[in-house]
């Protein structure tokens, strides 16, 4: 992990981690998003030209007088309540209880929309699970109010979590939030039917808030359903504890957009709202007006339907090419566009994700060690080596020529060691 040194005093040196840390040594190395001379299968971003089948892509923004000034913190009501109405077509048709723009709040980006969450919860315990999002370690630590407690999945049970665990977690531990990715980064297992249905309804039952992180709920791969929400399970939208997280970034595949919402109880919207009011100031008045559009119904489930036919084929690629060199996926992500891959088979000098990260590098091709998905806010854990030093996060989000590049390139990489 790369520790900064000291700056002016009164600073703490604050790490690079996940990503962050990928995409820093990577450009080190000379990597640029525009050459064609690297294979990214690292950055957790997805293709974002367009898809056969897909929705048209912005081009262009229009741009008058009113969008210099300010938005509400909680973002334009008509956004707001675009997202609602999103939400009630796909999930709530026919049910009483109805989202309204109360019951959302929009900001620049998911780790905004996080923190802006984080930073509203009490002196409280939080449980989040291993492996997940590389970036909660940081934001879980930087709000010092609650504890973050870690609850490990097993990779022998395919990282699945009963509910009746998920009850005993809650009951045993005395949390008052659980957090989660669904579908999961990195693993890709997906939480769905009626597994999704007894969570909203065991944390609604107990009073323990469901956060979960929905950024890649159009990646979903086999059943019936083209996208997964929480929404569909609550009952009362201002009364049960379920506050999800979405976004263009990755579900609309516009990433640099940054433009993100909390949909949640209306007191809680009004926590969040207050939160932004001196955490961010809210986001950008112009990509707010212009993501407008696409928020529609039939354009998302447009979105939706080409981004499954699209992915699903390089979602069987990248399982498929990584077994050949000897990288076991187990099971096949459900969602998301990551494979989880355990290095343990390779020869010996590439078994630990971070040398494997760094001999990939030389070869053109970024991944991700495993250890920066071993989350652990204000590092509390003993200083002993990652249970998850022998993966690495492999991503098929770009278009397939760099998957098929970054396969070939590894393949070499293996048979040189």
């Amino acid at each position: 992990m790369d520790r900064q040194t000291h700056g002016p005093q009164g600073f703490r040196p604050v790490p690079r981690t996940g990503v962050i840390y990928v995409m820093t040594e990577a450009r080190k190395r000379g990597f640029d998003v525009s050459s064609d001379d690297w294979a990214n299968l690292g950055q957790g971003a997805p293709e974002v030209g367009p898809l056969p089948g897909g929705a048209s892509r912005i081009h262009q923004l229009s741009i008058d007088d009113s969008v210099h000034e300010y938005t509400p913190v909680d973002g334009l009501p008509e956004l707001r309540a675009a997202v609602a109405k999103l939400y009630n077509e796909r999930y709530r048709q026919g049910k009483r209880s109805q989202y309204t723009a109360d019951n959302v709040a929009i900001c620049s980006g998911g780790r905004l929309a996080l923190a802006r969450v984080v930073a509203s919860l009490g002196r409280t315990n939080v449980g989040h699970f291993l492996p997940d999002y590389t970036a909660y370690e940081e934001i879980l630590e930087a709000i010092g109010t609650f504890a973050a407690i870690p609850i490990l999945l097993d990779p022998a049970r395919a990282y699945d979590f009963s509910v009746a665990e998920l009850r005993e977690e809650i009951l045993g531990r005395g949390l008052s939030a659980v957090l989660r990715s669904n579908p999961m980064n990195p693993t890709g297992h997906l939480i769905q039917g009626q597994d999704l249905k007894d969570w909203v309804r065991t944390c609604s039952e107990l009073g323990c808030t469901l956060i979960l992180d929905e950024f890649y709920s159009h990646f979903i791969y086999g059943g019936d359903q083209s996208t997964v929400s929480a929404a569909a399970h609550v009952e009362d939208v201002d009364k049960d504890p379920v506050v999800i997280l979405d976004g263009v970034t990755k579900n609309w595949r516009y990433p640099g957009w940054r433009v993100a919402w909390t949909v949640g109880p209306a007191p809680v919207i009004r926590s969040i709202a207050s939160v932004g009011s001196f955490l961010d100031g809210g986001a950008a008045h112009p990509i707010q007006r212009a993501v407008l559009p696409i928020i529609d119904r039939a354009v998302a489930d447009q979105e939706a339907a080409a981004v499954r036919k699209a992915f699903l084929p390089k979602r069987e690629r990248m399982v498929d090419g990584l077994a050949k060199l000897g990288i076991t996926v187990d099971p096949a992500p459900s969602g998301s566009f990551y494979c989880w891959g355990s290095l343990e088979n390779l020869p010996p000098a590439i078994q630990n994700g971070t040398d494997f990260f760094r001999k990939a590098l030389d070869h053109g091709v970024i991944v991700v060690p495993g250890r920066f998905f071993d989350i652990n806010p204000g590092q509390r854990r003993p200083d002993r080596p990652s249970r998850f030093q022998r993966f690495a996060r492999f991503s098929f989000g770009p278009e397939m020529p760099v998957v098929e590049r970054g396969l070939a390139r590894l393949g070499k990489m293996i048979d040189s060691v």
